[in-house]
């Protein structure tokens, strides 16, 4: 079964460089999400030719079904465009919804910061306060989910709910069930003294922040989120449903080449949380995350480093698979990763892969989807084209994934 295509957060590949001195400063100009999510007027020239070229060479290389792509420099929009096909016989398109996956964590992660600094809860608050019936929830703070140091074990990696999403791809699974799967198991380690990332520890987040702000999660992130950076095309999904127009997915995972675009994502993150959206909003999140634009300068500081730099070691119960090394050059912040200076996210699920990364050293943002073909190799393909178009671009600070 190939499993690893359902992970949010592709952490076997994770774990950039410490940000400059001084970058939580930089505050560019906000740019809106186009009226229109529309492929960029040709013929491609220069920097947009050579990002072209990059996607189409990717595309055969990969054998992906469709490449979808939005590059900007400062203001300024470099190449939006869509390769491939959805459906066969049906274009892709960049208007085209899929599935976002971790963008909904970065998302909570930000309105989690925002109620800080308004003094509604603080990041050391054990998560008793808000869940009082959590195992070893005193133990674990807000702090704790957000960075992924909780000690709580990932349920996307015990076999028996594997077993049950392969036989089952349109179960609906509820937040409890999934959690109780986590707590059945002893923690990692101490929570706080070590590192590695479990899908529980955002479910309960989003559990938390319906606590400490008294509202549904989906609308503190459209209030708190969506609508301050106008991301029209960007929506929690209750249901497996996708709003037209969608970019359908397939996968070979449960052994047969097979559609997966209306698989049930309701185990993936706290529900509310459960995001499709278009690539013009995925490169509008990349770049307000990356700037820090939602949050104070000093929450914006430890959304990049919120004491993950020097955790993640192996330990007898930890293998090094799982607790993986958290460096200044290479570290899981707040929601976010950071590599070699770019600020990202990096959602997969079933067929569907994505990267949103942002470098605030020259204000360049990257947005790439892809959908696999029945040859496609195993991972996220979209963190490779990327990477290609960081080096063509800004070959001082590649984004190389591990």
């Amino acid at each position: 079964m190939r499993r690893t295509g359902t992970v949010l957060l592709c952490v076997a590949g994770l774990l950039g460089a410490a940000l400059p001195a001084g970058t939580a400063a930089v505050r560019l100009p906000a740019a809106t999400a186009p009226a229109a999510c529309a492929s960029s007027p040709g013929p491609a020239q220069g920097d947009a030719r050579k990002i072209l070229t990059i996607a189409e060479q990717s595309q055969r290389e990969f054998g992906l079904n469709s490449v979808i792509l939005r590059v900007s420099s400062g203001d300024r929009e470099v190449l939006t465009t869509a390769l491939g096909e959805s459906m066969t016989g049906v274009p892709a398109e960049p208007s085209m919804h899929f599935r976002a996956g971790s963008v909904g964590i970065v998302y909570m992660a930000t309105a989690l910061l925002q109620l800080v600094e308004q003094g509604k809860a603080s990041l050391d608050d054990p998560v008793s306060r808000w869940l009082p019936d959590l195992p070893h929830g005193s133990e674990i703070t807000l702090r704790m989910l957000g960075n992924s140091t909780s000690g709580l074990r990932d349920y996307v990696t015990d076999p028996a709910f594997l077993a049950e999403l392969e036989a089952a791809p349109f179960r609906q699974w509820t937040p409890a069930q999934v959690i109780e799967i986590a707590t059945g198991h002893p923690l990692l380690y101490e929570p706080g003294t070590n590192w590695s990332y479990s899908h529980a520890n955002f479910q309960l987040l989003g559990a938390a922040l319906e606590k400490i702000s008294g509202l549904p999660l989906d609308r503190l992130l459209k209030e708190r989120v969506m609508e301050p950076l106008g991301l029209s095309q960007t929506s929690n999904q209750s249901t497996p449903q996708i709003p037209e127009p969608v970019l359908h997915a397939f996968t070979s995972e449960r052994g047969t080449y097979e559609e997966s675009t209306f698989w049930n994502p309701s185990w993936t993150t706290s529900p509310g949380a459960v995001l499709v959206q278009n690539i013009c909003d995925l490169d509008r999140s990349a770049r307000a995350t990356g700037t820090g634009e939602l949050v104070s300068e000093k929450s914006f500081r430890t959304q990049i480093d919120p004491g993950t730099v020097g955790l993640g070691r192996a330990t007898p119960s930890c293998p090094a698979s799982v607790c993986l090394a958290n460096t200044a050059a290479h570290h899981f912040g707040l929601g976010v990763l950071v590599v070699n200076g770019w600020i990202l996210t990096n959602p997969s699920f079933s067929g569907y892969a994505a990267i949103g990364a942002y470098l605030p050293a020259e204000g360049l943002s990257i947005a790439v989807s892809v959908t696999m073909g029945p040859k496609s190799p195993e991972g996220n393909s979209a963190q490779t084209i990327a990477e290609r178009i960081s080096a063509a671009l800004a070959p001082g600070h590649v984004l190389k994934m591990r």
